[in-house]
């Protein structure tokens, strides 16, 4: 037997590689990681003000407060129209804690002993975006209780409901990598909240999320027509009460494509220099 036959494997024989081994433990280490996010979110509840507290008091003080102006004295019918409209709002500020919780790491050194360990350099990255789903999931599970509560009715059906939660998560998820970058850009996790904000803050209030479009004037609506909460919320209240929906959700999956493929590269490549 030659050395080429030794080394040469026959046709049709699957030879063992280390890449399916390494995918493995790659997705163990995200797993272990986005374990230590949550439990470490666990043992400071405050950090979870944004995504439990903070949607119940908007929906309230909204509905009670607003409500009956905005919708002729039926608070009932304003809670039906906002209810979605928070939801896409929340969501969105929702996603300045992860480019937070980035930065404060690195800048604890955190991300310094990551790197002595025998894991991919992306995974800790990775692991603290998959446990910031948990947090979307308790804020949109907060929301609908408590919307529920106060009679909020669903009129799509709790299939209309699982698919507004897919769309919401998944379009938070593609812009948590705004946050990300931000977080990775900026030098401290105050920072970080204050960009983000003025970024989200005109997006939520110059969107659908708490009067019709058509109330606002007619430059401040070409603004909205574009704006992704719009959609996103336009497609979260055809999925919850029925209605058009095509456009928005075609508008909805454009500007996740456009943030992942703007934002995501921008998000590693700061990253691999940050940390």
């Amino acid at each position: 037997m030659t050395t080429t036959d030794v080394a040469t494997p026959r046709a049709g024989v699957a030879v063992p590689t280390a890449a399916v081994g390494t995918r493995n433990n790659s997705l163990k280490h995200i797993l272990v990681l986005a374990k230590r996010s949550l439990i470490k979110t666990m043992r400071t509840p405050e950090a979870l003000i944004d995504v439990t507290l903070q949607p119940v008091i908007f929906l309230a003080m909204f509905t009670y407060i607003f409500g009956g102006a905005i919708a002729g004295g039926s608070q009932q019918a304003y809670l039906q129209f906002l209810l979605p409209g928070i939801l896409g709002q929340t969501i969105a500020m929702a996603s300045v804690a992860l480019g937070q919780n980035l930065n404060a790491d690195i800048e604890k050194g955190v991300f310094d002993r990551f790197r002595s360990l025998p894991i991919a350099r992306s995974v800790p990255l990775v692991g603290a975006v998959a446990a910031d789903l948990v947090r979307y999931l308790i804020l949109f599970t907060v929301t609908m209780a408590t919307g529920l509560l106060m009679g909020f009715n669903a009129t799509g059906g709790w299939l209309g409901v699982m698919g507004a939660l897919a769309l919401s998560m998944g379009f938070a998820l593609c812009f948590g990598w705004v946050s990300v970058y931000v977080g990775m850009k900026v030098r401290t996790p105050g920072a970080v909240q204050g960009i983000m904000f003025l970024l989200v803050l005109p997006l939520s209030f110059a969107s659908n999320v708490f009067v019709p479009t058509a109330t606002m004037p007619g430059w401040m609506q070409s603004f909205v027509k574009v704006n992704p909460i719009t959609h996103l919320v336009g497609s979260v209240r055809a999925l919850m009460l029925g209605g058009p929906l095509q456009v928005h959700l075609l508008w909805t999956l454009a500007w996740m494509a456009v943030l992942l493929v703007v934002f995501f590269p921008l998000a590693l490549r700061a990253y691999r220099r940050r940390a």
